[in-house]
């Protein structure tokens, strides 16, 4: 490869760049999606081989498990969310789950090491100005970069190129590695029938009935609210202005339903951080497309910004939502089962913005695995622990397969009234009895 005899210097094998990393060092981690699994599976393996020991991972939804038997005490992990691969170690409290929500562009969030001792980071080949794309993510990568002490970097040849803040100078990258592993986040659980015809309820209800053209919209990672894209080929005028950039946008781009004419900030862009679950064909669509512009975290989610933005309309997913309206993404009682992200952020940019909405979907019931046995999703109250992930005030809408629940302005005994209206039948009575 071109770039391996150019960069000569600076190559190394995945094993030789992280040899040096020592017990007591910090390793902050690209997040979730552009996960370097060639350089982590370099470091989980000398854990194995050689006994390393002691070290701190900061790895925001950590794609790799940092948590594995055979490995106690190898790593430190500190993670603002609860994945599959490291929720059971985060409810034994193996795992230092870190809340997150607000921070300033150009810094890390409060809890992550700020200069850590090295930093493992997925890029394209450098271009002939010596500049690599961060491809489908800048996440937290501008701001880790500047600050930590060494940075380690993996190459991908296919990464995607966008415009944007989603570039780094190789003279920025002390270590270059073949990537040999893809990148990727999680293991994707198919969703069953059942859930596949909620998602088309809801995403049709939220469609129809509450954005409008000319909206700028945020759409939040998570079974129902990911697939709003695919909801919206009717619209006109629309705008993104969101964290993560979820399936179906590059299509609306494409088919010019979404233009950015009307957006107060970035008219004409999509704006993001990163490209989640995307397939091929769709990151083909946003590479070198002049519409797309991905930014570090700390932009995106800047709440100061946000609200500037005239009819925004934000959609995310609940676990649960109590009959007052408050609403929990994050836990199940006193166990995280996933993390905040950037939601209380844009729910409130939502309600806060002239003409915009805070929407937050979910189904009305689901049927855990471990029980077998249905249970409502709407609460009459949540359980001890619970986490209020948005407080009822900034929830403007609560949609479910059985409709749409109108809380803006409502009183608490309107708000049971409609909550209690689009629960699942099952446990309409007894949500009923409760609220009284």
């Amino acid at each position: 490869m071109e770039w391996m005899t150019r960069y000569a210097n600076k190559v190394r094998s995945a094993e030789e760049a992280v040899a040096r990393i020592a017990p007591g060092d910090t390793v902050a981690v690209a997040p979730y999606s552009c996960t370097p699994h060639t350089l982590c599976n370099a470091l989980i393996a000398r854990a194995k081989n050689e006994g390393l020991r002691g070290v701190r991972i900061d790895h925001p939804a950590g794609a790799s498990p940092w948590l594995q038997p055979g490995i106690e005490g190898a790593f430190e992990h500190h993670d603002n969310y609860a994945t599959v691969l490291n929720r059971a170690a985060c409810h034994k409290g193996e795992m230092e789950y870190l809340p997150i929500g607000v921070w300033a562009t150009n810094e890390l969030p409060p809890g992550l090491v700020a200069k850590p001792d090295y930093y493992l980071v997925p890029v394209s080949p450098p271009d002939e100005h010596g500049y690599c794309s961060f491809g489908p993510g800048v996440w937290l990568s501008k701001t880790a970069i500047r600050g930590a002490k060494h940075v380690i970097a993996e190459v991908h040849p296919h990464f995607i190129r966008t415009g944007g803040d989603n570039f780094v100078h190789v003279d920025e990258l002390d270590v270059l590695v073949e990537g040999t592993t893809p990148t990727g986040s999680l293991p994707i659980v198919e969703p069953s029938q059942e859930e596949r015809e909620v998602v088309d309820v809801i995403c049709t209800l939220v469609a129809s009935e509450l954005i409008n053209d000319r909206d700028t919209l945020q759409l939040g990672v998570g079974t129902v609210s990911a697939s709003m894209g695919l909801y919206l080929g009717e619209k006109h005028d629309l705008g993104f202005q969101t964290e993560l950039i979820t399936g179906g946008v590059a299509e609306l781009v494409r088919t010019g339903v979404v233009t950015g004419r009307y957006k107060s900030l970035h008219p004409g862009k999509v704006v993001g951080s990163a490209c989640v679950a995307l397939p091929p064909e769709e990151l083909a669509m946003i590479d070198n497309n002049p519409v797309f512009e991905l930014y570090d975290f700390g932009y995106t989610d800047d709440l100061r910004l946000l609200i500037q933005q005239e009819n925004f309309v934000a959609v995310n997913n609940a676990l649960v939502v109590d009959l007052t309206g408050q609403v929990s993404a994050e836990s199940l009682d006193y166990r995280m089962y996933t993390g905040v992200g950037g939601q209380t952020v844009f729910m409130i940019a939502g309600a806060y913005s002239r003409g915009g909405k805070s929407i937050s979907v979910v189904p009305s019931s689901s049927v855990p695995s471990a029980t077998g046995q249905r249970v409502s999703r709407i609460v009459p109250t949540f359980e001890r622990g619970c986490v209020v992930t948005v407080p009822r005030t900034y929830v403007d809408y609560v949609v479910t397969e059985h409709g749409i629940a109108t809380l803006r302005g409502k009183t608490l005994k309107e708000r049971a009234r409609e909550l209690v209206a689009v629960s699942h039948p099952d446990f309409r009575a007894e949500l009923a009895r409760q609220a009284r």
